[in-house]
C-alpha cells in the first residue's frame, strides 16, 4: 500500500510539475520576446518616456480595481509558499505581464524576474486548485511556480530550482520540494528553448591564478557588492515609505514618482539606464562601461520600483553588480570581465539572501572555472548585506552571524 501511494504521488507530481513548467515556459517566452519588441520601439522613439506617468497611473488603477492582493507581488507568492492563507489571484498573470511590458515600453528602470515569479505563483495556485492539492502540496506547487519562472526567464534551471527553495527562508533550504522543483525548472527552460528563446552568454577573458593578494582583492570586492546590495534594498524601502507618507492615493503616488524618474533621466542626460538596459552588461564585460554606471542604474531603478512600477529587481541588480565589478577590476588591476562576473552574481546574492542559488547560477552562466572565486564573494556579500533584502516576506530562521559568533570567530 505504501509503495502504491508513493507511485501515485510521484505520478501526480510529474503531471503537476510538467504542467507548471510548460505553462511558465510558454508565458516566459511570450514575455521575453515582447520585451525585445517594446525595447526596440522605445529606443527608436525616446519621446515615449513622456508617457511614463500616465502608463504608471493606468497600471496601478488596474491593480487597485481588479487585482485584489495582486499588488503585493513577489511577497504574496513567497508568503503563500511559506504557508500563508491568502490565495494568489489568477488575474495577477495578465496584470503583472502587461504591466511590466508597458513599463519597459515607456522606460521604467525595472527587471523581469518579479514578473516571472508572480506568473509562476499564480499559475501554480490555479493548477493546484484543479488537482485539489492539500495545504503542504499546494505550497510545493507554488515553489515549483517560482522555480519555473526564474529558470525560464534567465535560462538557468539549476539556479532556478535552488532559488525557489532558498528564497523562502533566510538560512534554510526547503528540500522537501527539491524533486518537483528540479523537474519544473528543466521543463520550463526546455519549453523556452523549443520556442526559440535565446539567453545571452557572457564570456570571461581570463581568470587569475590563486594568490593571497588576489584573494584579498576578491574579498574586498565581495564586501563592496554586499554593501551596494544593502543600499539597493534599503533605498527601495525608504522611497516607498516616503511616497506612501506624502501621497496616500497609489494612483497619484506613481504619477508623482514617474515625474521624479523623468527628472532623473534629464539629470543624467542619457536614456541608457531606462528599461532593461542590457547594453550595460555588454559594456561591463568588454570594459566599455562608465565609472558611475552602477550608481546611475541603482538610483533610477530604486526610484522606479519605489514609485510602484511593475517589473523585477534582479536584472538591474545584475547590471549594477557587473558595472561596479568592472570599475573595481580596473582599480585593482584585475581582469575587468572577471570582476564584472563576480559583481553580476555578488550583488544579486546579497540583495536576495540566496548565496547558494547565486553560486550555482554563476557556474551555469560563466563556467566552473570561476567557482573557487565566486563562492567567497557570495558568502561575504550575503553576510554584510543585512537581513532585509528585496523580499520583505522572507522568513528569518536565525541571525546570519550567530553561528559564527557562537564559535568565537
Amino acid at each position: 500500500m505504501k509503495v502504491n501511494n508513493q507511485i501515485k504521488s510521484l505520478g501526480m507530481w510529474l503531471i503537476v510539475s510538467s504542467l507548471i513548467g510548460i505553462g511558465m515556459g510558454a508565458l516566459s517566452a511570450f514575455f521575453l520576446k515582447s520585451l525585445e519588441v517594446v525595447t526596440a520601439i522605445r529606443v527608436t522613439n525616446p519621446w515615449l518616456l513622456l508617457g511614463l506617468p500616465l502608463i504608471g497611473m493606468v497600471t496601478v488603477y488596474c491593480y487597485e480595481r481588479f487585482g485584489g492582493q495582486s499588488k503585493r507581488g513577489n511577497n504574496l507568492v513567497i508568503e503563500r509558499a511559506n504557508g500563508g492563507m491568502e490565495k494568489i489571484p489568477l488575474q495577477l498573470i495578465p496584470l503583472t505581464l502587461f504591466g511590466t511590458i508597458a513599463t519597459h515600453l515607456f522606460g521604467g528602470s525595472v527587471g523581469r524576474e518579479g514578473t516571472a515569479v508572480q506568473m509562476g505563483g499564480a499559475l501554480a495556485e490555479k493548477i493546484s486548485s484543479v488537482f485539489k492539492l492539500g495545504p503542504l502540496d499546494k505550497e510545493m506547487a507554488i515553489i515549483c511556480g517560482i522555480s519555473g519562472g526564474f529558470s525560464s526567464v534567465f535560462g538557468t534551471p539549476l539556479a532556478g530550482c535552488l532559488f525557489a527553495l532558498e528564497v523562502l527562508c533566510i538560512g534554510r533550504l526547503r528540500t522537501t520540494a527539491l524533486i518537483p522543483s528540479v523537474l519544473t525548472a528543466f521543463v520550463a527552460y526546455g519549453t523556452t528553448v523549443l520556442l526559440k528563446v535565446s539567453h545571452t552568454d557572457y564570456s570571461i577573458a581570463s581568470i587569475p591564478q590563486f594568490t593571497i593578494s588576489v584573494l584579498g582583492k576578491v574579498l574586498i570586492c565581495g564586501l563592496a557588492f554586499g554593501l551596494v546590495s544593502r543600499l539597493f534594498s534599503t533605498s527601495i524601502r525608504w522611497i516607498k515609505a516616503r511616497y506612501a507618507k506624502w501621497i496616500s492615493n497609489p494612483v497619484l503616488r506613481i504619477g508623482f514618482g514617474a515625474i521624479v524618474v523623468l527628472m532623473l533621466v534629464l539629470a543624467v542626460g542619457t536614456t541608457r539606464y531606462n528599461g532593461l538596459s542590457l547594453p550595460l552588461l555588454e559594456d561591463a564585460f568588454s570594459g566599455k562601461h562608465e565609472t558611475w554606471d552602477f550608481l546611475n542604474k541603482l538610483i533610477l531603478t530604486v526610484f522606479s520600483l519605489g514609485a510602484g512600477f511593475q517589473g523585477g529587481e534582479v536584472t538591474p541588480l545584475f547590471e549594477i553588480g557587473a558595472t561596479l565589478g568592472a570599475s573595481l577590476g580596473q582599480v585593482m588591476n584585475l581582469s575587468v570581465s572577471f570582476v564584472a562576473a563576480l559583481g553580476f552574481i555578488g550583488v544579486f546574492a546579497g540583495a536576495t539572501n540566496t548565496p547558494i542559488a547565486c553560486f550555482v547560477m554563476g557556474i551555469e552562466l560563466f563556467g566552473s572555472g570561476i567557482a573557487a572565486w565566486l563562492l567567497p564573494v557570495c558568502i561575504v556579500s550575503y553576510l554584510v548585506s543585512g537581513h532585509s533584502g528585496i523580499y520583505s516576506s522572507q522568513q528569518h530562521v536565525t541571525h546570519k552571524l550567530r553561528r559564527i559568533r557562537k564559535y568565537g570567530f
